[in-house]
């Protein structure tokens, strides 16, 4: 298994709306997470520049790849596009982080 980490950046102001979204997440894309192999996700915000910092445990057979081709993770794209910084297909803009340290 390995870690997978990575930011991405909210719009000014939309924290709240961010976390209930999160609190409502869709059950058929929880089930798609773990069908394609990711596990232990989590998502944590730096409230003085709302960039978001994630990590995720990814299986070695992992269909992560495979994703933005699924109309779940599709439309859960479409429903955070206006609170966060996408690509022109509304996919989170995402800059992978550099493993510096690790205390097992």
């Amino acid at each position: 298994m390995q870690v997978h980490a990575f930011r991405m950046q909210l719009l000014p102001g939309m924290a709240d709306e961010y976390r209930r979204r999160h609190d409502e997440i869709w059950p058929e894309l929880v089930d798609l997470l773990h069908d394609a192999g990711i596990s232990d996700y989590h998502i944590f915000l730096d409230e003085q520049t709302d960039a978001l910092f994630a990590t995720l445990r990814l299986a070695e057979q992992n269909k992560r790849d495979a994703l933005p081709g699924h109309p779940v993770m599709r439309r859960w794209w479409d429903h955070m596009a206006d609170i966060m910084q996408v690509e022109p297909d509304n996919k989170p803009s995402e800059w992978p982080l550099t493993p510096m340290f690790h205390l097992a």
